[in-house]
């Protein structure tokens, strides 16, 4: 049941929260009027987080929040109040971490009973509304957090403040005196522990992509050159593309795998996810020329240009796993739509993607098929066409054709909801991906898509110095976090790095003065994911390890390579010796699980190749090599050597396009040719 009259909800802008407009339960947005309203009438706070594309979130809402049992007691004994953790990953990230301290686990969607001054006393994550899966139920669960609350308040007072006291306590690295690479081979080792031979990836089911672990392991087959991390690498990648975790039909990948062999998942689309993937596969086509890397990068970024950008150029956050209510539903078939559809050539078709009677797609609660198919591979192009004795190109011809029309008709389907927010770190690093993609498989097309996006970025959510977090509907708001500043300086300088364009490489300037001055602990080494001023938050949480995605710290390790790469400013050098003796003491424990800030080790660790072309008809080559590359030419040069001074030492040799080359700290002399 629904409410005729929306609640506290209806004028918020974020797409998870207006999902909740119109339940039963009184929701109040993350505000001063609701911790006003607690304080006033004595009442706990229940706090509830999650994401509109977060699929036991939709459960849990179905289930009680607009259940007229669960509503009358919340709302006549609590003050409720909706968060959207993709808006606000700042507090997401603080009671989530409570969430993990009290019960050793966490996820969406996430439970707190809190205080009107916002401390938690209780968290959990999803609960079903009477008892069952051993769970307790959350309408006894809200009737016991209001009898102790009754019986007991000056107990639970001082549990909320011994807990906000713990997520307070200051962490004192062991800063070092010398930089550990050794780490870098230990993580190298824990994943190749971790490694699954057979169907390719790391650890058991759920299996997640985990895109920045595939990247360090390419980052490190680069400079150390071992063929057993590749093996593993294009494995995985190669399972992954054959696997029901890919949409065959449409492109793209989804949230994760169910089972083991990549071949059930959980039907989400997330921009991260598939920003990570387009870097990963674009590294292997770099590294092995195979052109089923590249075609892979290609079908995710034409998935992302119809489905996941605004007209502006801007990139939504994600699609949903649910349509007309049920799991997958958008995504599957049953073999007799595929004879409907394709007629003669259903046999072929079925055949290539597995399709069968009996259907593939086991639901993780039912345990059973329902007929249904998950379209997937299980042997390699090449090996089809071997089976069916034609040309590969001509089965990639047939196969496209056919996905074709399934494709039309399944438009034709209740979409899965699109959760069309712009939100800058998610954006940060598309950019990044695609200039990536652009610069290793030489097309312009995603230098100028990820151009676009930056744009809009830097238009709407970059005001006067101030970062901004989150767009929609024409609103941008949220103090940007470090994930923000780091993900997006990251994008801006690979951008950079493709166009040479001084714009960007200024406005990362700018960014990291901001990042030195709020969120940087010059004491202890890290960065905090939030900023000093910031009143809204009962805690200041440091991030070092990666999760879903790199770690706002992990990346601005590489922006700070980056920057010393480019700049040869020692400056920056000092700040990533310092960052790295620092912080490593507390990577050591985990090394597996900051690989993309190894990545920033690998590169700092190995001396850079770098090439500064002089050119003023902008004709020029750039080698396929990895190598540091600048180019002056009459639209850059005088913003460019204000901001890298040392580059008005270079100027044109017999007044040809000039190419300096320096390796391992010494340079050659200069030459007209490449």
């Amino acid at each position: 049941m629904k409410n005729k009259k929306p609640n506290q909800l209806i004028n918020e802008k974020s797409p998870y929260l207006l999902q909740h407009a119109y339940n039963l339960v009184d929701w109040y947005p993350w505000s001063d009027e609701a911790f006003q309203k607690a304080k006033n009438e004595l009442k706990p706070i229940f706090l509830s987080i999650g994401y509109s594309t977060c699929h036991w979130c939709h459960v849990m809402e179905h289930e009680s929040f607009v259940d007229e049992e669960v509503a009358f007691i919340l709302n006549n004994n609590f003050v409720s109040i909706k968060l959207d953790r993709e808006e606000r990953p700042d507090l997401d990230q603080i009671y989530m971490t409570a969430c993990q301290v009290l019960t050793g686990a966490g996820g969406w969607p996430l439970t707190i009973f809190m205080t009107p001054e916002k401390k938690p006393f209780f968290a959990g994550t999803y609960f079903p509304k009477v008892s069952k899966f051993n769970k307790i139920g959350f309408i006894d669960l809200i009737n016991r957090i209001l009898d102790v609350w009754n019986k007991d308040y000056f107990q639970v007072i001082e549990s909320a403040n011994e807990i906000t006291k713990s997520l307070n306590k200051n962490v004192t690295y062991i800063i070092q005196n010398s930089i550990d690479f050794n780490v870098i081979e230990v993580a190298v080792s824990k994943l190749q522990s971790t490694y699954d031979e057979y169907y390719g990836g790391f650890g058991s089911r759920p299996k997640f992509p985990m895109g920045h672990n595939l990247s360090f392991l390419l980052d490190y087959y680069y400079f150390k050159n071992d063929d057993s991390v590749l093996k593993m690498v294009e494995k995985t990648l190669i399972e992954l593309r054959k696997g029901g975790i890919y949409d065959q039909i449409g492109y793209g990948f989804h949230r994760y795998s169910t089972d083991e062999r990549w071949l059930v998942p959980h039907f989400e689309k997330m921009l991260y996810d598939n920003a990570l993937l387009i870097i990963a596969y674009s590294k292997a086509y770099s590294i092995t020329k195979n052109e089923f890397y590249k075609d892979t990068v290609n079908e995710i970024i034409e998935y992302i240009a119809r489905d996941l950008t605004n007209p502006q150029g801007a990139f939504y956050s994600a699609e949903d796993a649910d349509s007309d209510g049920e799991e997958g539903k958008f995504y599957v078939w049953t073999e007799i739509e595929i004879d409907e559809i394709l007629g003669k050539d259903s046999e072929f078709f079925k055949k290539i993607f597995n399709v069968n009677t009996d259907g593939n797609f086991v639901h993780e609660i039912h345990a059973s098929s329902d007929g249904t198919n998950i379209p997937h591979l299980v042997k390699s192009y090449s090996e089809l066409a071997t089976d069916f004795e034609i040309e590969e190109s001509d089965l990639l011809k047939r196969i496209g054709t056919l996905k074709q029309k399934l494709f039309e008709i399944r438009e034709k389907r209740i979409r899965p909801f699109k959760d069309d927010k712009v939100l800058t770190d998610w954006n940060g690093l598309m950019i990044s991906a695609l200039a990536l993609s652009s610069k290793y498989l030489k097309n312009n097309n995603n230098l100028i898509f990820a151009i676009n996006a930056a744009e809009f970025i830097i238009d709407n959510l970059y005001k006067g110095n101030k970062l901004l977090h989150r767009y929609r509907d024409g609103e941008s708001k949220f103090d940007a976090n470090l994930d923000d500043y780091s993900y997006l300086c990251y994008g801006l300088i690979m951008l950079f790095k493709s166009t040479f364009n001084p714009k960007y490489l200024r406005i990362v300037f700018e960014l990291q003065e901001t990042m030195n001055k709020e969120f940087e602990d010059k004491v202890n080494g890290g960065y905090y994911n939030t900023k000093v001023e910031n009143i809204d938050t009962i805690a200041r949480i440091k991030e070092l390890f990666d999760g879903a995605m790199p770690s706002g710290n992990s990346i601005q390790m590489m922006n700070l390579v980056e920057l010393f790469n480019i700049t040869s400013d020692i400056t920056f050098r000092d700040k990533v010796d310092f960052h790295f003796k620092a912080t490593l003491s507390t990577i050591n424990k985990y090394p597996s699980g900051a690989t993309f800030y190894l990545s920033a080790l690998l590169k700092f660790q190995n001396p850079t190749k770098s090439l500064i072309i002089i050119t003023e008809n902008n004709q020029f080559k750039i080698p396929d090599d990895e190598i540091e590359v600048v180019v002056l030419n009459n639209e850059n040069k005088s913003k460019l050597i204000e901001l890298i001074p040392y580059l008005q030492n270079f100027t044109l040799l017999n007044g040809k396009t000039t190419y300096y080359y320096c390796e391992n700290f010494k340079c050659n002399l200069p030459v007209n040719e490449i």
